[in-house]
């Protein structure tokens, strides 16, 4: 071949071969993109979030709404946030916050219970709970019952519609926080969410 020919022949190849290596130096310079380093990172930054509990509501919140013909004695019952595992508190206050972005202030009802305390609702029929002293979560900490402040009052009932769709969307947020929601049971607990099994070693089974 002559020498012409492989001058014209280099040319030709020259623009294609750039491109190859322009590509190559472009990839060198990309920061990592593999899977799984976004999340990490989003991961990381959520870790360092604690959220803090709300302030404790007036007393006569939950004398009026035991007035109002509750099943359940609510007035005498445990609110301290601090009595909760830090990890179920944490998860339980970024449930509130999710619901409060979409229009449902949430309400503590009961966190920590006494043994005593659950025995004597016991007492009160299947209706109420199933579980013993000891057989629920509430005390181990790893269990609340929730409800729903609307002008100024609480809102338990499931027969309101508003609260309905409250309860349902509070299951679903509470679900994606690896929580399990009392809604899901036979006998249905809408306001009730527990942490379970392998967070703490206690022999608890679930109920409310």
């Amino acid at each position: 071949m002559r020498p012409w020919m492989w001058a014209a022949l280099a040319l030709l190849a020259l623009p294609p071969l750039l491109v190859v290596l322009s590509g190559w130096r472009l990839r060198l310079s990309l920061p990592d993109q593999t899977p799984g380093t976004q999340d990490e990172r989003l991961a990381a930054l959520l870790a360092g979030e604690q959220l803090v509990p709300p302030p404790p509501l007036p007393p006569e919140v939950f004398a009026r709404a035991q007035a109002e013909g509750l099943a359940v004695e609510i007035v005498s019952a445990d609110r301290r946030w601090e009595l909760l595992d830090a990890g179920f508190r944490q998860r339980l206050l970024a449930v509130y916050k999710a619901m409060r972005e979409q229009g449902y202030e949430m309400v503590l009802l009961e966190g920590y219970r006494s043994p005593e305390r659950q025995a004597m609702l016991q007492r009160q029929g299947p209706q109420v709970t199933q579980a013993g002293p000891m057989q629920s979560y509430h005390q181990h900490g790893l269990a609340a019952d929730s409800a729903f402040l609307r002008d100024g009052r609480l809102v338990i009932s499931e027969s309101d519609p508003w609260a309905l769709q409250g309860y349902e969307l509070f299951g679903r947020e509470s679900e994606r926080y690896g929580l399990r929601w009392g809604g899901r049971w036979r006998m249905r607990d809408y306001g009730h969410v527990e942490l379970a099994g392998a967070e703490k070693k206690a022999a608890a089974s679930p109920g409310g």
